[in-house]
């Protein structure tokens, strides 16, 4: 039975804001370091913003593979079958050992994507310092997405985003003894920023084990009752939905940190303006991400429990809240840009720099909205495949091919307007608007092939 929109917004809404306060502090840690590095120096600011796009695309391709979690347990969670849920845990611990491997090793030699960025040697160096010292919180990092998955797929984001609050708080602290230095440490300036999340991935991932084991609301799923060996069938049931969930994670990501790279050839002031139009950007993502994490928690319950009609209506009711709601902050974000990037830096180039990319960020925000709040309504269906492709298409060719051009006024014929940053920044906005078209034409059609399968069960 289908609820009203008022019923369906409230239950989005009751597990959307613990997973908002949860991500808004976890992408706070962007903002406190692109705050604090900023005032220590203009190169360590640069080397953030380039180090930070390469760290986010392997951390979130691979945390994307492990999300398949979330969905999974969502439909097990629905449908009663707690004892495979554990199961399922137990088989996404494996997977994230592999997954650590592969990560660690990109994280630590990351040369083959700095040569692509053509960074000054200062520039590069201390990139490579900064990656470095993330990559060995990363494997902490993947366990805890684990949790995360788990906590929210049964309606449990508060025990989530108690542990990302008290990060955020003790990020602070580390941040500012460790980048400006202090009681015998030196200043260490931006890798002093990786060094203090590292430290804290550790402490969640300690945490994570502690709620797992000791929290009722995890006891039915027997997680660490006994011991297992990877199990291929279930390997691969988190493979085939994980992989193509983390392949368009790190198509969208990728969009972006590539959109650095090529920046960087633009000069530090126009990537540190880059860095700030990002890292808002990031910030205004996280409300729809919640969103869209509420959504499909309620709708993979939903399929679980057989009930298609309602999975569709929260569906839609999830996507238009999160599309509202962007419109009211694109308002917001544009007339008090300046406001905003003042926040960030006092340097006035790289205020010059941000402007104008900022401006375009606004708007970029709507269509963002509803590109990831569709996708996330798809995988509570366990649909992935043909995101995947619609991603590769709108974000890689449109986005990133389209950017490149219109950057680097590669034909010619681009008017001033459009060149520099500011066209990478246009061209990944259409991308955004054709990705959300296609993704709700699609998830149109699931949706109506999932009520056409319960109506003949009913039968």
């Amino acid at each position: 039975m289908t609820g009203t929109v008022r019923g369906d917004v409230r239950r989005i809404a009751g597990l959307a804001w613990p997973v908002l306060i949860g991500q808004l502090a976890i992408i706070a840690f962007g903002v406190i370091d692109t705050a604090m590095v900023g005032r220590y120096s203009a190169l360590d600011l640069a080397a953030l913003g380039l180090g930070s796009s390469i760290y986010i695309s392997v951390y979130i391709s691979l945390t994307g593979i492990l999300s398949a979690l979330q969905p999974v347990a969502a439909q097990l969670f629905g449908a009663q079958r707690d004892a495979q849920i554990g199961e399922m845990v137990r088989q996404a611990c494996w997977l994230a050992l592999v997954l650590m491997v592969i990560g660690c090793a990109a994280l630590y030699f990351p040369g083959p994507l700095l040569d692509l960025a053509h960074a000054p040697e200062a520039l590069r160096e201390r990139t490579v310092d900064y990656l470095r010292l993330l990559s060995f919180g990363l494997p902490a990092g993947l366990f805890f997405r684990i949790y995360s998955s788990l906590a929210n797929a049964v309606g449990r984001p508060r025990l989530v985003m108690v542990m990302q609050v008290g990060a955020l708080v003790l990020k602070v602290l580390l941040n500012r003894w460790l980048i400006f230095g202090g009681l015998g440490v030196p200043a260490l300036g931006g890798p002093g920023c990786a060094l203090a999340s590292t430290a804290i991935n550790c402490a969640l991932a300690v945490l994570a084990v502690l709620a797992l084991t000791r929290l009722d609301v995890f006891a039915p799923f027997g997680i660490f009752r006994h011991f297992c060996w990877p199990h291929w069938r279930r390997q691969a049931e988190l493979l085939k939905l994980g992989i193509p969930m983390g392949l368009s994670y790190l198509i969208e990501v990728t969009s972006y940190t590539f959109m650095a790279i090529f920046i960087a050839r633009l000069g530090t002031t126009t990537l540190a303006g880059h860095q700030i139009a990002g890292n808002l950007g990031a910030v205004l993502y996280m409300t729809p991400l919640s969103i869209g994490v509420a959504t499909s928690t309620l709708v993979a319950q939903a399929l679980g429990a057989n009930r298609p009609a309602e999975a569709r209506t929260l569906a839609r009711h999830g996507i238009a809240t999160a599309v509202t709601i962007a419109c009211c902050f694109a308002l917001a974000v544009f007339l008090l840009r300046p406001l905003i990037i003042g926040g960030y830096t006092p340097d006035p180039a790289v205020v010059v720099a941000a402007m104008p990319l900022v401006a375009i960020v606004a708007l970029y925000h709507v269509f963002d909205a509803l590109q990831v709040s569709t996708a996330f309504a798809l995988r509570a269906y366990k649909v992935a495949v043909v995101p995947t492709v619609i991603y590769a298409v709108a974000l890689w060719g449109v986005g990133l091919g389209g950017g490149y051009a219109l950057g680097f006024d590669v034909t010619g014929t681009v008017p001033a307007w459009a060149i520099g940053a500011r066209g990478f920044w246009l061209a990944n906005m259409a991308s955004l608007v054709i990705a959300g078209a296609g993704l709700m034409v699609y998830l149109a059609r699931v949706s109506r092939r999932y009520l056409r399968a319960g109506a003949d069960i009913q039968r």
